[in-house]
């Protein structure tokens, strides 16, 4: 199986790797990992760090998933106003739309693959290659805040595939972050890790549904009937006591006036 690893060399000149996180934001990563007990149960349900990660809806090999990358400002003075984001070209998508967001700006660039790729039965030669937000003049993720971008990709690869995207993030004070350091398995998160997933396997939609449809119809079918003839049995027990008592008071009725007379 293909690995979704791109190695820099694969990267567009415009998202290499330019800078590595400032010092201040390795102090501020080193103050958080020794923050106190109380602090650190809190952050246990949260990423390791602060940095650029993706979401996948599903990770169904062969379907489509909506990915969300969430970006986070890590900058106390500048804001966050571009970001560029490299899909895999060993495991391409023929697919990707870019959900629009308020104040940025979208743009899916296609490039020739390294090597053509065969995808149901079709040898692909182009595929979607980079995707880049740009923000409107004056806006931008503000310090404090962090914002999220919507994919929409596909189909996904085999199962058990890691899909890396990595994402550079530039400053409006030109700083840039590059998130761009696959993570290995089993060892302590790197630097500035990539944002990644893994594929699953595929959904057999095909085989469930009739089986579904099938123990659904039975169900309602035996549900119906017994909420029916249920009912039904016992109302007919209640009318026929509900009979008898009532002959039975009207033949004592009846002997009484006799004896009275």
């Amino acid at each position: 199986m293909l690995s979704s690893t791109l190695p820099s060399s694969t990267l567009p000149s415009s998202v290499l790797p330019t800078r590595s996180p400032s010092p201040r934001r390795r102090a501020a990563r080193v103050l958080a990992a020794t923050a106190t007990g109380g602090l650190l149960l809190v952050g246990a349900a949260l990423p390791a760090s602060a940095h650029v990660h993706a979401v996948p809806d599903t990770t169904a090999a062969g379907g489509y998933s909506v990915v969300t990358v969430r970006v986070p400002n890590e900058s106390d003075t500048a804001s966050t106003v571009r970001l560029v984001l490299t899909l895999p070209q060993d495991t391409p998508f023929s697919f990707v739309a870019v959900k629009p967001v308020p104040g940025w700006a979208a743009q899916v660039t296609e490039d020739p693959l390294p090597t053509p790729v065969t995808t149901d039965g079709a040898t692909v030669t182009r595929a979607p290659h980079t995707v880049t937000w740009t923000a409107d003049p004056g806006g931008g993720i503000a310090p404090g805040q962090f914002q999220e971008f919507d994919l929409d990709l596909g189909p996904l690869p085999a199962a058990g595939t890691r899909v890396l995207l990595p994402t550079v993030q530039t400053y409006s004070d030109g700083e840039v972050s590059s998130w761009t350091e696959p993570s290995a398995p089993g060892e302590a998160e790197p630097e500035s890790p990539a944002p990644e997933f893994e594929t699953t396997a595929a959904v057999a939609d095909d085989d469930a549904s009739p089986v579904a449809a099938t123990t659904g119809t039975t169900t309602a079918g035996a549900t119906t009937t017994g909420s029916t003839e249920g009912p039904d049995v016992l109302a007919r027990v209640l009318g026929g006591a509900g009979l008898a008592l009532g002959v039975l008071a009207l033949a004592l009725a009846v002997r009484g006036r006799t004896r009275r007379g």
